[in-house]
């Protein structure tokens, strides 16, 4: 008998509709993304980020369909000495495998670049875009999934949803 077919023969039993209770408890654990947590995947808890010279702040519109931006603000005191900052943001799943790039927007060096390992050389706020589609083109799925941003070796998480 296949899980569903299971399912569906529990719930008319008596005590199925607490088979299917738990059944539905434990695909809610699971798309929240706290399983992952619990067993050591996924994204690490999100990094205090104050005081590391940027700020990743949280996506909009979220929850979002299709697109998104994710805005984030580089601060003075990663300049020091006239240095050039080293920016990446990633998109991950909640197994904690790539998705995409976002594209950076009104970066100096050009419009609509992927936004890893590029050299910010000003500080100000700043945005990425996402459309919502995986390395492939392909739209991703409604759920939960995670930003990251990377600033010259320090790390900040964000998370986001996706409806459909």
């Amino acid at each position: 008998m296949s899980l569903w077919g299971a399912i569906r023969h529990n719930a008319t039993e008596p005590e199925g509709g607490n088979i299917v209770r738990r059944f539905l408890c434990v695909a809610s654990f699971l798309s929240c993304g706290a399983a992952s947590s619990l067993l050591g995947q996924g994204p690490p808890p999100p990094e205090e980020d104050r005081g590391a010279g940027f700020r990743l702040e949280q996506n909009y519109p979220n929850p979002f369909n299709p697109e998104t931006r994710i805005p984030f603000e580089l601060s003075e005191d990663i300049f020091a000495d006239g240095r050039t900052t080293t920016v990446s943001i990633r998109i991950f799943n909640i197994l904690n495998q790539f998705v995409a790039a976002p594209v950076a927007l009104a970066f100096p060096g050009g419009e609509g670049l992927p936004l890893l390992q590029l050299e910010y050389t000003s500080p100000g706020r700043y945005e990425a875009f996402w459309d919502g589609r995986d390395r492939n083109g392909r739209q991703v799925a409604s759920g939960v999934y995670f930003v990251q941003m990377v600033v010259n070796g320090r790390t900040a998480w964000m998370k986001m949803f996706v409806t459909k």
